[in-house]
Formats: structure tokens, sequence, C-alpha cells
């Protein structure tokens, strides 16, 4: 499963009763196959960017990340700010709000660059919400996390990951708790970007720059599922569906 690596940041409360509560129920829900977790820098700031398949895996990944010595600070829904109980957590946690398809994420943005500066990690699904692709590969990915990468000058880490959405399938609230389910994780090395730090930052600087972190997250995902991903990744906006939310739900809702 590899080597865990020791916590060296103060929690706070909300870590605390998170850790307290997620981490031995998934022991026991759960059987890990971890890869490379090691390549997770120990210390300074970075971008983990990841695939997202279910609204379980942000706890799963922060359960790996924070096994491998880091908080994970995620770009969050800002629904969860105004949650009884959970809005109380994720800003102990220090989650940073993001209005998806909004103006409002510029503040995201920004909060993130100074998270990094601050040498924090941040938590990034560039895909912008679970993959839409009829087979779970991940779809075309949106510039956020490039953007975090281009400003500050971190390394982008990769991390594909699978198998949790077999214990919560995607847009479902019904988890399939038995038998035991494997999720699985490997990293990757950070996303070559040097040659596209100080340059202007154009959208074809963006795309270039998100589809070499996808591509990576990509090929992580191919060797942990064993398959090769469809040569062309799924963009939800060229296919007539929800950019984020349920796609099976009308177009007016975006939950």
């Amino acid at each position: 499963m590899g080597k865990v690596r020791q916590l060296q940041q103060k929690r706070g409360w909300a870590w605390t009763v998170v850790v307290g509560i997620v981490k031995p129920t998934l022991l026991t829900l759960t059987k890990r196959n971890w890869i490379d977790g090691e390549k997770i820098p120990a210390t300074g700031g970075c971008v983990v960017a990841v695939n997202h398949i279910s609204h379980l895996d942000p706890m799963t990944l922060g359960y790996f990340l924070y096994d491998h010595g880091r908080l994970v600070r995620y770009l969050t829904k800002d629904a969860l700010f105004r949650t009884p109980v959970v809005r109380h957590i994720v800003k102990d946690a220090k989650q940073i709000p993001v209005a998806r398809m909004s103006e409002g994420a510029a503040t995201a943005f920004e909060k993130a660059v100074e998270a990094v500066r601050e040498g924090e990690c941040i938590g990034v699904y560039p895909e912008g919400t679970i993959t839409k692709d009829a087979d779970g590969w991940p779809m075309r990915g949106k510039t956020g996390a490039a953007r975090i990468a281009l400003a500050t000058g971190c390394p982008v880490i990769p991390v594909g990951q699978w198998g949790v959405q077999d214990l919560l399938p995607a847009y479902s609230a019904r988890p399939h708790l038995f038998p035991r389910k494997t999720t699985s994780y490997k990293v990757g090395d950070p996303v070559e970007l040097s040659d596209l730090m100080g340059r202007p930052v154009t959208n074809e600087v963006l795309r270039e720059a998100t589809d070499r972190i996808m591509a990576a997250i990509t090929l992580l995902v191919e060797d942990l599922r064993g398959a090769k991903a469809p040569a062309v990744r799924f963009d939800p906006r060229e296919s007539g569906v929800n950019e984020i939310g349920n796609p099976n739900k009308p177009k007016r809702e975006h939950t």
C-alpha cells in the first residue's frame, strides 16, 4: 500500500472531528490500493489535481492525503457554506467556497493562490464536476488548476482514482456497503509546465496546461483500470448535457 507519512500541520477541531469519524468508517468499509503516495510533496504549496467519480471521493481523497501528511483545502461548492452543521466544519477546515458557473469563481481563485503561496495543499477537480463520461473516464478539464499553477509556480501533482464509485455511484444517495470495495489511488510526477511559466496567460496557454494535466490524470486512471481511455475526452458542452450536476435532470437544475 505504500508508506504513510505523519501529519505535521495543526489540524483544528473540524479536522479532528472529521478524521475521528471518517477514517475509522473508511477503514471498515473499504480496502485501499494506494500507489506512489510518497510523490505527494511533504511540505510546500501544491495543487493536487484528480478525476471526480463520486460525491464520496472528497472524503476518500482527503483520507489518502491525510495519511501522506497533508491537509487538503478543496475548492468547494458554496452551497456547503449555507448548510446547517456542515458550514461550521468546512469553514474551520479552511475549505474555499466557489460559486460554479458564476463570476464569483474569481474570488475562489484568489483565495486558492493565496493558500498555495502560504504553503498549503489545494485539491482541485479539473473537470469541475463528477464525470459525465458514460464509462467514467476523465472529461475535458477546466482551467482552474492551470491558472493556480501558472500564477504561483507551484507543482501540479496528478492523481488518478478508481473504485469509490462502487461504494457510492455518481449522483446516487444510496451507498453499496457490502462487500467491501477497494478504493485505488495512484500519484504521478508533477506535470511539466515549466515552459509555460512566465508567458502571458492566454487562453491557448491555459488550454495547453489543462490538457497536460488531464492527460497525466487519465494515464494514471488507465493504469488503475487496466484499460485504455477514449482518444477524445468527453465534453459536456459539445454533447448537450448539463455541465454541472446530474446530467439526467432538466437543464435549469444545477445541483
